[in-house]
């Protein structure tokens, strides 16, 4: 897609298809936020004029069947389309030692309550527990970034904002994902296969969290 050509929904999604990852904002691998702009968007695309078009596309695409948005590459958010799913599954769910390492006490309490219970709001944790709020919020981040369960946003009934965590086990179950892990190390080959290409073709360094520099 060339700069100054704002692409469509429908071309957004064939790229998405192509590539296997699409990031919601990025300088250099494809977004949304650079697709919708016709142009690399730097900081917040919020202020950006087409922000209010970034906004329902990214929508629009993690509301699809075949997408799963989750923080991957980089530490932002990033679209994976079903293709891949089977080996993002098979990492995030192997609780190796890149993922349990270094865990905050807090983040730690929420993998273990997830064992438990499944799926956790984190307002509901803060109320239940007293824990400091922006605490909880940066351990639910942890937990995100190292894959060790699937979160997303939520609006909570007085406007405010909070995070939802669900282990994958039950992400699977209520989305009646059926379909064999690979096991982890393939399942990282595939993922770092999918990023290098990109990282080649948009000279880029896009990182996966278990790797400690760029591939």
């Amino acid at each position: 897609m060339s700069t100054g050509s704002a692409a469509t929904f429908q071309q957004i999604q064939h790229l998405l298809e192509r590539y296997g990852l699409l990031l919601v904002s990025d300088l250099h691998l494809p977004s949304v936020a650079s697709l919708v702009a016709g142009e690399p968007v730097r900081g917040s695309w919020w202020g950006h004029p087409r922000g209010k078009e970034i906004y329902a596309v990214a929508n629009q695409l993690a509301a699809s069947e075949e997408v799963l948005m989750i923080k991957l590459v980089s530490g932002k958010e990033t679209f994976v389309h079903q293709r891949l799913w089977s080996a993002l599954l098979g990492v995030g769910t192997a609780r190796e030692s890149w993922q349990l390492h270094d865990l905050s006490a807090l983040a730690n309490f929420l993998v273990e309550t997830l064992t438990q219970e499944h799926t956790l709001r984190i307002d509901q944790v803060h109320q239940s527990t007293g824990f400091p709020a922006k605490a909880l919020a940066e351990a639910a981040r942890e937990v995100e970034r190292k894959l060790l369960a699937y979160g997303e946003s939520l609006h909570t009934t007085s406007g405010a904002h909070t995070k939802r965590l669900e282990s994958w086990d039950r992400w699977m179950q209520r989305i009646g994902e059926a379909s064999p892990l690979l096991a982890p190390e393939q399942g990282k080959m595939a993922l770092e296969d999918a990023l290098l290409l990109l990282n080649r073709q948009f000279d880029a360094q896009g990182r996966l969290p278990w790797l400690a520099t760029a591939p």
